[in-house]
């Protein structure tokens, strides 16, 4: 991640996420506890908005540049959908065409994707070989182009994409091809047979829905099976993964890895991880409590 200067401890940080639905993001959370434990006055706000368009997103980014903000994270379902609209991109950003960080510096805003950075994260920590076994990746969104350019270039040869829309893993595919050996399915069945790894890059499992974008019949112990849905932590694609005695990777482990480096491009300063997992644990711990009692 580029150094920035450090943020004047003096003055207030001002940070938020853009998506929908957002209430229970754990981001407001993780930001202030890492804000915290720095010594930095931060403010996280959430901007929970269903249905914009590109003038309406145009709105709101001109308003984060007036109104002193140090910048934004990006969620679904828009982290496509504000590329026109920056000033700036990182390479890797650039490279898939998804940003879920907005670094705001001097009134320009830039572009960053820390999903690819946090996936990588994660996915290294798997301790995996997967060489030329291909990992199917289930939905190609902004978050699926995260993780499949995580993925290459953490050394994962074969990539496996599906999609509802055709054209969006032919436009991932197309990206990608310079990578790894890119692989279009047809349907799920054909995406995760013989896959070495399945990831769910869809909304699919998040709370109120309780579906899989994978049948439970078809995994299998010798598969890794990660979701980047994390409300709840444990989806059903994970329940059935874990059944099938494969190894599983929650949505804990990108939520904390992503917000460390986008911390870290905002603030210019290294994050404590232990405060950001606490807060992540504790913000998820709640919610579970509240569902449990309605």
């Amino acid at each position: 991640m580029p150094a920035f200067p450090i943020a004047n401890r003096t003055k207030r940080v001002l940070l938020g996420l853009i998506g929908s639905p957002i209430a229970h993001s754990a981001a407001p959370a993780m930001h202030e506890a890492a804000a915290r434990a720095a010594g930095l006055a931060l403010h996280y706000h959430l901007i929970d908005i269903a249905g914009a368009k590109e003038a309406d997103l145009a709105v709101i980014l001109d308003g984060v540049r007036r109104l002193g903000f140090s910048g934004l994270n990006i969620t679904f379902p828009y982290k496509e959908a504000v590329i026109p609209l920056l000033d700036a991109l990182s390479p890797d950003a650039a490279a898939m065409g998804a940003v879920n960080t907005i670094v705001v510096r001097d009134g320009l805003l830039t572009g960053y994707n820390t999903d690819a950075s946090g996936f990588a994260t994660a996915y290294r920590a798997l301790k995996r070989r997967d060489g030329d076994a291909p990992v199917a990746i289930i939905g190609t969104g902004g978050v699926g182009k995260a993780i499949g350019f995580a993925l290459a270039s953490c050394g994962v040869r074969t990539l496996r994409l599906f999609d509802l829309d055709p054209a969006k893993s032919a436009a991932l595919a197309a990206q990608l091809g310079q990578h790894a050996t890119v692989e279009i399915a047809t349907s799920v069945e054909a995406a995760v047979s013989d896959a070495a790894g399945i990831v769910n890059g869809t909304p699919i499992g998040m709370l109120p829905n309780r579906d899989t974008p994978v049948p439970a019949g078809l995994l299998d112990k010798s598969q890794w099976v990660a979701d980047a849905v994390y409300h709840p932590l444990w989806t059903p694609l994970l329940k059935a993964a874990q059944s099938a005695g494969a190894t599983v990777m929650t949505g804990r482990e990108l939520s904390i890895n992503q917000a460390i480096d986008a911390f870290a491009l905002f603030t210019g300063q290294a994050p404590s991880h232990s405060a950001i997992a606490q807060a992540f644990d504790e913000t998820l711990a709640a919610q579970e409590a509240t569902h449990r009692a309605a």
